[in-house]
This record gives structure tokens, sequence and C-alpha cells, in this order.
């Protein structure tokens, strides 16, 4: 509506301006007087009627030029209202879309990020959302804009003499047919950019996050040529776009240009020739032409965005289409979780790679034990835990939470009573505490405090200049293994779960400070269900049972006493500890 009105008024002055003309040229010594011809807005004609009496042609003069500005300030408004509407209204849409996708994300289970890199992701969520914006702002203000211009100046052209416009936009059939073919190609080569621009961030983002490795193995000239590689393409496919716009907008101003020498050649030749009565006409026509020729240089840029935005979009939907392959079944009860875990003839073979991680596992576990589970690397051991957070499903028997199939509960429900340490630790470029508290929210300092302190990490934590607000860096980078282990073993003592997953997160700290955590973790077990996976074994922990893992399958159980005594996998490994504890003392 904004967008029509300010055009409306626009488009009244040349009319106005056509009067003023036809005034002088009868004002000049010799001019016939006759009567104006009508102008074809109405309340044009209305405004004429009523100057048109006025004798003091001085008057006439100053009125038209007071219209005519004040004609200016009324489209001024319409237009401030028109970008603060639809550009604002754009910016919305783009806060809803980042939200939506950046929603849609954590919805995703592990599998899908593992086959997505997360420069594509970053990608997607940055630059394609922000194309789309284009699309909903400016594009579609100066799409309707020129729409309505070119209506109202055709329409108003066409009222005064019909065989004039029609010489004058015959030049529009070529620019119609040049902006179909320029934008095919335009859109096929958007797609491909916005693709490479997301192997490129994902060049760089890897880059950044293992600089240290990268510095490490001397690699820093490898990966700048395989970051060039990848400039080199996207700039090369940039520029061939750049070239066929360079080319486009050029020729768009040549038709417009072309345009206007037909008006004023064809409606100066028809004005000499007695065809055209009014020089009003000529000029109203030639202001017509000069208002078209931004609404049409612009199709060009404005198709651009629209192409830009369509191939983003097709990007967006394509992952916003991604159905999540782990979520809570519709209607699922509320879940409860008192302990007990079983898996029931459970199998497991990751989709990304077809290995089989566990094969037919058959496990108890009452409410409150503590159970370890050890075991070579590639045993399993890690599925383990996977599986009971439920970031994969079995692909084949049951995992049963309490007695109920976990695959029935609302996920939420499972993962908020499940505390996880995991084997891979990250933490936030945010301070000690927050990671600490993220694992708890609402906890108040004393009880990051207390967290800390069954973690071991609290003497260190007070040893920082900063203490529990020193910014730990991105993934943790100023810490140490054992710092950020034991930040995270607090975090997850702070969520006071009632199930409780250790995945082999003591592997960066030294023996006495495993001993701290271990009697410290003796206390805080109480009355929780615990597995710990680990490759070594605890002698100051006590389990009530442990499950010795190879190659997927559980090949012994029991308790410590009862697993030595079968002198088998179990017993060798803790002679093979023995051993090295006493080579190293």
């Amino acid at each position: 509506m904004f967008i029509i009105t300010s055009n409306y008024f626009a488009i009244l002055a040349p009319q106005v301006t056509a009067y003023v003309v036809d005034k002088v040229q009868q004002m000049l010594p010799g001019a016939v007087a006759k009567p104006l011809g009508r102008q074809t807005d109405p309340l044009v004609n209305w405004f004429l009627g009523h100057i048109d009496g006025i004798s003091d042609f001085g008057w006439i003069v100053a009125i038209c030029c007071l219209t005519i500005l004040g004609l200016a300030v009324i489209r001024g408004i319409f237009m401030f209202l028109m970008r603060q509407t639809i550009v604002v209204m754009s910016r919305h849409i783009e806060y809803d879309q980042k939200n939506e996708v950046f929603s849609h994300y954590q919805k995703l289970d592990a599998q899908f990020f593992k086959t997505h890199s997360t420069g594509d992701l970053m990608n997607r969520i940055a630059e394609d959302v922000s194309r789309v914006r284009m699309y909903t702002g400016p594009a579609i203000m100066y799409l309707v804009n020129l729409v309505t211009t070119i209506f109202f100046a055709v329409y108003n052209m066409w009222g005064k003499n019909a065989e004039l416009t029609l010489y004058v936009l015959a030049p529009l059939p070529i620019l119609a047919f040049t902006i179909y073919r320029v934008n095919t190609t335009i859109h096929k080569k958007s797609e491909k950019i916005q693709g490479l621009l997301s192997d490129l961030t994902t060049n760089a983002q890897q880059s950044y996050s293992g600089i240290r490795v990268i510095k490490s193995y001397l690699q820093e000239q490898a990966m700048l040529g395989f970051f060039n590689r990848n400039s080199e393409e996207y700039k090369r496919n940039a520029i061939s776009l750049a070239r066929v716009e360079a080319l486009y907008y050029p020729s768009i101003t040549f038709l417009i240009g072309l345009s206007t020498l037909l008006t004023i050649m064809i409606g100066g030749l028809y004005y000499l020739s007695g065809r055209l009565n009014e020089m009003g006409t000529l000029v109203e026509f030639i202001l017509y032409i000069n208002m078209l020729t931004f609404p049409v240089s612009a199709i060009g840029w404005v198709a651009g965005m629209i192409q830009r935005a369509s191939a983003s979009q097709k990007r967006l939907n394509e992952f916003l289409q991604e159905k999540p392959v782990i979520a809570s079944p519709p209607n699922a009860k509320p879940a409860s979780l008192n302990g007990e875990i079983e898996f029931r003839q459970v199998s497991f073979i990751y989709p990304h790679t077809g290995i089989k991680a566990i094969q037919h596992v058959n496990l108890h576990i009452a409410p409150g034990q503590r159970v370890a589970i050890v075991g070579k690397t590639g045993s399993g051991k890690s599925t383990v835990a996977q599986l009971l957070l439920r970031m994969y499903d079995p692909t084949e028997g049951a995992l049963l939470l309490g007695g109920r199939d976990m695959r029935t509960m609302p996920l939420a429900d499972v993962r908020r009573q499940i505390s996880y340490v995991p084997q891979d630790v990250f933490l936030f470029s945010e301070t000690v505490e927050n990671n600490i508290r993220f694992g708890n929210g609402d906890a108040g300092e004393a009880d990051v405090v207390q967290a800390a302190k069954m973690a071991s990490v609290a003497e260190e934590i007070n040893s920082f200049a900063q203490q529990y607000q020193t910014l730990v860096g991105e993934r943790g980078v100023t810490l140490s293994g054992g710092q950020k282990q034991r930040i995270s073993i607090a975090r997850a003592l702070l969520k006071d779960a009632p199930i409780i997953v250790f995945d082999d997160c003591l592997s960066a700290v030294d023996a006495r400070t495993e001993q701290e955590v271990l009697g410290h973790l003796n206390d805080y077990l109480l009355g929780k269900t615990a597995i710990v996976i680990t490759h070594r074994i605890f002698s100051l922990l006590q389990f009530d049972q442990i499950i010795v893992m190879d190659d997927g399958h559980i090949i012994e159980q029991g308790t410590h006493d009862e697993l030595l005594a079968l002198k088998g996998a179990y017993a060798e490994l803790y002679r093979m500890q023995q051993l090295e504890e006493e080579g190293q003392s």
C-alpha cells in the first residue's frame, strides 16, 4: 500500500509539469490560444480546473511549483513508511529464520552432524539466511516499486498518445528476453557459488580449530595451499558471475537510453508534423522515461537478488526438511528414572561406517549399583554410553530404563536424568563457573564451588588470577587436559542426576589426583547408578559388577574377586596394570 501510494504521487508531477510547459508555450509571441488537453489523472484534472481560471501566469507557475514540491514531500513520507515497514519486516523474518534454523540444528541427531561439515552449517545460518532476507526486504520492495511505477507511467503515457507509447516501449521485449536469459545463468552460478562458499568456510573453520596440530606438524603452507585452491575456485566463479552482471547492467542502461532517444526523436517529429499538438506531452513522456530508468535498470538487480535467494532458500529447505532419526515419540508419557538399566539383546551398527560396535549385549544394572565397563580400544565401551544417552537407537534389541523401553520416553526426560562425562571433553569459550554451571543453570555459587572440590579442581581454579571468572578460551584451550577433564566431571556432578556415566574421564590426570577424585566419588555416588567406562582398573572404587568387553561382546562379568578367580581377560589386564604401576614406582 505504501509503495503504490508513493508511486502514485510521484507519477502526478510530470502531468503538472506538462501543464506548465503548455502554458508557457501559449505565452510565446505569435502563439495561438487554444484549450489545453485534459490530463489522464482525475486528481490532476481537479487541481488544474481550479487554477486554470487564474489570469496571472506567475501565480500559476508558483502554485504548480509548490504543488510539485508538495507531491515530492508526500511521496517521501510514504517512501519512508514503505522502507520502514518492509525492511524492518525483513529483519524480523531474518530473526525468525535464524532461530528456526538454529532450533532445527539442535533437534537433529548425532548421525547428521557426522555427515555434515560445521562450515557448511554455519554458512547456511549466516550467508543463506542473509540472502533470503535480501529477497523478503529490498527485492520485494523494489519489485513492487518497479511494477507499480511501470504501470502508472505506461497507463498515463497510453492515455496521452498510444502510438508514441508503443515506439517508446519497443525496446522492452528485448529487455525482457535479456532478463530471462541472464537470470537463468545467474541462478545456476549463484547456487554453485554458495556451495563453494560452504567449502571455503569449512576449510577455514577446520584450520582455526586445528591450528595447534597444523603448527606442530609444520603444515601451515600445505593448509594455505589447500585454502588457496578452494579460494581460487570460489573467486573464479564469483568473477564469472560478476562479468555476467557487468554486461547485464550497461545493456539495460543502453536500452533505457534508446527509449529516451526514441521519445525525443519521434515525439519531436510528431510535434513538427502536427500529429502531436502539445509540447507538454513530449516533456511529460521524457519525464516518465527518466522516472522508469531506475525501476527498469533495477530489474536485473532485483532478479539477481531473487535468484540468489532462491538458491539459498533451496539449500535451507534441504536442511529444514531433514528429519531427526532420534526424536521423542508423539504423546509420550513423562518418565521418572529410578536408576535401573537393562540391555536386552542389544546390537548396534554405526550407519555411516557399517561398523558393528556391539552385538547381542545383555546387561542388567539394578538401581544404585556401580558398574565398571572395561576393555580394549574399539571394544564397544563408549557405544554403550551413546546408546544410554539415546544419541543412537539400537539396531536390534531394546534398552530399558526402569523396565520401560527408552524409545517410548520423552527424549528430554531421559537426558535430563542422566549425567555424562564424555571421553572427548568440550568446554565452551566462557568462564570456569559458567562451564561448571552448564550442568545445572539454577545452581548457586556455593554449589559450583562444592562440585569443583569433589572433582579435585577447586585448588587450581583458586590459583587462577580471576578464579571462577577465568575465561577458558575456545574449547578450553587455556587449560591442561587434566583440568578440562575435572571441570567436565564437576559439571556432571553439579547436575545431580540419578544415573551418571563416566567415559574414560580420568585419562589425563596423574595418579595422586586420580585417587583424590575417586575418593570424593565414593561418597557422591551413594544411592546413584554409576557406569564407569575405562581401560584401567580403579582399585579405590568398589564396583557391584565389572563388565569386560571385547569386539562388541561381553566376554566376562562379575565382581573384582570373581573375575580375578576366572584368570581370564580381566585378570590379565589387572596383572599388566600392576606390573606397570610397580615399574613406575
